[in-house]
């Protein structure tokens, strides 16, 4: 049997101990928060049906999409004349009707119209799992990774804005990323602009060029417009919100006369009004009103939102937003919705960058070094005693020299080294040592 080269599929990643320690630290950071919100835990199965994925992330997000092959003979019920002109495409629907979930949004709206009868409306969810997406890998971007979603569905009340974002500066604070820009725009403003330029029927359009400002200049942005039938007219109506600067409040002025009488821009713009308003009455200071924000996701109806760091060093770390209509696509009217989402390997990538993570890599409390192994009953008795005070300790498994338990110790990142041997066995006494400083001590067992 030829060797096997040890290396991960393209855009996935293995994490060893001290990344899944920093990462678990991440993760239960974000938890916290949502927890303290009213937020309940949920988890859907990694694999969906096709029909619950395709046609909810847009002509882009469904290329996007990780197909399963059915079982068996896959090709056995493929068309022929099919299979001949090698039509890709056509091919799928016939040898395979499962996906990896793309995101966490769709299942949850698969899970509430499925459970809706035995859920208590407004309902909360948050979900911290895995999803896949065929990406072209690079920095910040992989083919597998985590989301951390909250969710809350059954109400349009815009106070689910306002907590969604005291989450996101809360949650950035307690892990040391503080200087975030919560980029907030509403789609009734997008639709709106659509509609006074003649193009309502092309909002996707819209938004999905609009969506690559930060990957391509606008002049691309405009060709790729242009492409899809807006004319040179109607682009240069909407032009002036690609150069607006200023404070929320000079933006908002500006778009206002650009939506003139419009109605549903001007929900949009009562709706975003009346979230930062609130959203400064309880002391939100990072959002920032981005009216060229478009969110190519096509079941965004409402509030969207992305989270990005002000030194531009890294894509959006966070983003969400309204989708009253999600679950009307499995029979379920009505049921308005709002999430976000916490970019959480790409959080990892700032913090590690930033030396964030210092405090959190010592694993283990104490290792117990292995002098002799007559004394093995001794050191079991030991650690447990430690562990049930709330302590992590190990008992090194052979005694090996010196100088091989300590570079272990050293490699763990242990905390403090525990000598035990005869002589102190029989004073009732250990040795510690601290291992950053050096600094040794010795104490009896009960003061332990």
């Amino acid at each position: 049997m030829s060797t096997i080269k040890p290396q991960n599929a393209k855009g996935t990643r293995d994490f060893g101990p001290i990344e899944s320690n920093r990462r678990n630290f991440i993760f239960s950071t974000i938890r916290k928060h949502f927890e303290s919100f009213g937020f309940m835990p949920l988890e859907t199965p990694s694999v969906e049906n096709l029909d619950v994925l395709t046609g909810k992330y847009g002509e882009e997000g469904d290329k996007l999409l990780f197909k399963i092959l059915n079982s068996g003979d896959y090709l056995a019920k493929a068309p022929e004349d099919t299979l001949a002109a090698k039509d890709s495409r056509g091919l799928t629907r016939h040898i395979s009707d499962r996906g990896l979930r793309y995101d966490l949004t769709v299942p949850f709206a698969r899970y509430v119209s499925k459970n809706q009868n035995d859920l208590a409306f407004p309902f909360k969810r948050y979900q911290i799992q895995p999803v896949w997406r065929a990406d072209r890998p690079q920095k910040g971007r992989y083919r597998e990774f985590y989301q951390c979603d909250a969710d809350v569905i059954g109400t349009d009340s815009l106070l689910c804005e306002v907590d969604l974002m005291q989450i996101y500066e809360n949650a950035f604070a307690d892990l040391g990323i503080s200087d975030i820009s919560i980029k907030f725009n509403n789609r009734k403003i997008l639709l709106g602009l659509a509609e006074v330029i003649g193009a309502k029927e092309k909002l996707t359009d819209l938004t999905i060029a609009i969506d690559k400002l930060d990957k391509i200049p606008l002049e691309k942005v405009f060709e790729e417009l242009e492409g899809k039938g807006f004319t040179k007219d109607q682009l240069s109506k909407i032009n002036p919100i690609f150069n607006i600067t200023g404070t929320n409040d000079e933006k908002i002025a500006i778009v206002t006369s650009i939506i003139g009488n419009n109605e549903t821009g001007t929900v949009g713009l009562t709706e975003l009004n009346k979230v930062l308003a609130l959203g400064k009455e309880v002391g939100l200071t990072r959002i920032d009103f981005e009216p060229t924000l478009a969110r190519g996701l096509d079941y965004y109806t409402g509030a969207i939102y992305e989270v990005k760091l002000a030194d531009g060093s890294m894509g959006s770390i966070g983003a969400g937003g309204r989708y009253d209509d999600l679950t009307s696509v499995f029979g379920v009217k009505n049921l308005p919705g709002i999430g976000i989402s916490f970019g959480a390997d790409r959080i990892y990538d700032v913090m590690e960058a930033r030396g964030l993570f210092t405090d959190i890599d010592n694993s283990i409390d104490y290792l117990i070094i292995n002098f002799d192994d007559s004394m093995e009953l001794d050191y079991l008795r030991l650690a447990n005693q430690i562990r049930k005070n709330g302590h992590s300790v190990e008992i090194y498994p052979s005694n090996a020299k010196l100088k091989k338990q300590m570079s272990y110790a050293d490699k763990r990142k242990v905390k403090k080294v525990i000598f035990f041997g005869e002589n102190e066995k029989s004073e009732g006494r250990i040795k510690l040592k601290e291992l950053a400083t050096g600094t040794e001590e010795i104490i009896s067992i009960s003061e332990l």
